[in-house]
């Protein structure tokens, strides 16, 4: 866990189900304004994706929330 004035980052990793197709990294990119949500990572090799947020924010489940909203299959937190 990282700490910036006013902020708790926290980073958070699943493993992905299936590779992301081109329309679900498209919804990424609109979720990338959501409040809290600092940056997202996707690790292709590992076939993983890793949130960056804002905890004071948003809360974990928000994340998956939001994996789900864009319609992003995981198989567990890492």
């Amino acid at each position: 866990m990282r700490y910036s004035q006013g902020m708790t980052l926290v980073e958070v990793t699943y493993e992905l189900q299936t590779p992301l197709r081109p329309e679900q990294l498209r919804a990424l990119g609109l979720i990338a304004n959501t409040y809290g949500l600092r940056r997202f990572h996707v690790d292709e090799q590992l076939n993983r994706i890793r949130f960056e947020y804002d905890a004071s924010r948003l809360k974990e489940s928000e994340v998956e929330h939001v994996l789900r909203h864009a319609r992003i299959a995981v198989e567990r937190k890492v």
